[in-house]
């Protein structure tokens, strides 16, 4: 009896303790614990493994007046994320979700099965070495929203990098634990303008700073919009040379097109843009090697003029991946498990707003003005390119990169991953260009593999792999 007793008294006070604490927390809602918890992501429907690593998805607030938030799915490390750097990823558009892309179909640890509800683990996701922050950017983007339904047309890239910054600071906020840490910014496509852009207003905000910033070490981007005279004049080059254009088509796209903006560009141009669409055929610009998805020919064509947003490309080679990621973040149950608030939910979830792109304000015809201030600044930077892309291709990056004029360090040669060659690489004083063989707009996706073993480089520091000779002995 005496037993029962205190039983009955000791499961009492632990509840009353629990009540008592849960009220602290309730007082204290901004905790970083508490937030943290709150974020943590237990289980994903249609995840058919276990995982070792602990991975966060939500809201961060980036101004308060208007009510902007930016959605953000945060991956930790496999093994010992203490001691790994971190790295955010973006993807491009304007308008396309780094949630659909980078994270379900490129560098994330889970990407969706063509059923649309089971997943799939990435044995080459870039969590295997690095901790990686994605986010939906702007307003607007995935899960990303706005209380004030104009700023939903009124997004450029000023307010991007503005906002990125604000988002920034307040992760940081609620994941102290990561405060100092090395990150590294990385991104593809019009992410060519988003990450030096950040990257600028980081190295900005530093300099300002009253208390330590943010530990910002450098940046990548891959087939990355990034000088709209010499992007342009390398995609109808690469067009012309690899015989998908006529010599009539070559000729009045540099002439009706030049220094044409790649987000709003002239009548004549889009005219002519049109004609070289029709001659490029039913081909895949983003991956002109593989097929295409017969259930998004329509739209293939369509894509050329709008050459910095993510195309239709997939795994394996599945050209339809984007279909599957619309039907998996559509479910119900895994908005909930993402901690999507179903009172800031899009009536229908897509990888790429069109209202984004068309409304698009500001957009620099130029970045390599900012590239040349962050070289200075002394931030590692990397360039690189799949060499089967025709939105941005590698023609079009090399253009930009000889228009820095930079002393080459290291001259151009091949490097490899396991015994084959992986592409190819040049090392300019303040800037490594790298190319990558077979793969097309979205690297880390045509090759998995060679995206690992480029980050990896980049990480460290270090030049991408030589060829290793193993004697007879």
């Amino acid at each position: 009896m005496a037993n029962t007793r205190w039983s009955f008294l000791f499961i009492f006070f632990v509840v009353l303790i629990n009540l008592q604490l849960g009220k602290v927390l309730a007082t204290f809602p901004t905790d970083p614990l508490v937030q943290q918890l709150k974020d943590r992501v237990v289980e994903l429907p249609g995840q058919t493994f276990n995982v070792s690593f602990a991975h966060y998805s939500g809201y961060v607030t980036v101004n308060e007046k208007s009510g902007r938030a930016l959605f953000y799915w945060f991956i930790e490390a496999v093994e010992d994320p203490d001691s790994k750097p971190l790295v955010l990823w973006s993807n491009g558009g304007p308008g396309c979700s780094s949630i659909a892309y980078g994270e379900a179909e490129e560098i994330g640890p889970f990407h969706i099965k063509p059923d649309g509800t089971t997943l799939y683990l990435n044995p080459y996701s870039w969590n295997q070495v690095a901790n990686v922050l994605f986010v939906d950017s702007p307003v607007g983007v995935g899960f990303s929203y706005s209380n004030t339904s104009s700023d939903l047309l009124t997004n450029g890239d000023k307010r991007t990098a503005k906002d990125s910054l604000a988002f920034l600071l307040n992760w940081f906020e609620r994941f102290p634990q990561y405060k100092g840490r090395d990150l590294y910014l990385t991104g593809e496509s019009y992410a060519g303008h988003y990450i030096p852009q950040l990257s600028q207003a980081i190295v900005r905000y530093n300099l300002g700073a009253k208390e330590k910033g943010i530990n910002l070490k450098g940046y990548m981007v891959g087939n990355a919009l990034t000088d709209d005279y010499h992007d342009h004049l390398g995609v109808f080059q690469f067009l012309w040379s690899s015989g998908m254009i006529s010599d009539q088509t070559f000729k009045l796209l540099n002439l009706l097109c030049d220094f044409q903006s790649f987000i709003h560009s002239s009548n004549s141009c889009d005219k002519i843009l049109d004609v070289a669409d029709e001659e490029l055929g039913n081909v895949d610009p983003y991956s002109i090697f593989t097929p295409t998805c017969s259930a998004t020919i329509s739209q293939s064509n369509q894509l050329l003029k709008r050459r910095n947003k993510v195309g239709h490309i997939g795994q394996k080679y599945d050209p339809c991946t984007e279909a599957h990621s619309i039907v998996y973040f559509n479910l119900p149950e895994v908005q909930q498990a993402l901690h999507v608030d179903p009172n800031h939910a899009p009536a229908h979830w897509d990888t790429c707003s069109e209202k984004i792109y068309s409304s698009w304000k500001d957009s620099p015809k130029t970045v390599l003005d900012v590239y040349r201030e962050l070289i200075h600044a002394g931030l590692r930077i990397w360039v690189f390119s799949g060499d089967t892309d025709a939105v941005i291709p590698v023609t079009s990056t090399r253009y930009s990169i000889d228009a820095l004029k930079l002393p080459t360090v290291r001259p151009w040669r091949a490097w490899y991953d396991d015994g084959e060659v992986g592409g190819w690489t040049q090392e300019y004083a303040g800037l490594t260009f790298v190319s990558v063989r077979g793969a097309g707009h979205e690297v880390p996706l045509h090759k998995p593999k060679l995206a690992l073993t480029l980050i990896k480089s980049f990480l460290s520091g270090s030049s991408m792999p030589s060829l290793k000779l193993v004697s007879d002995s």
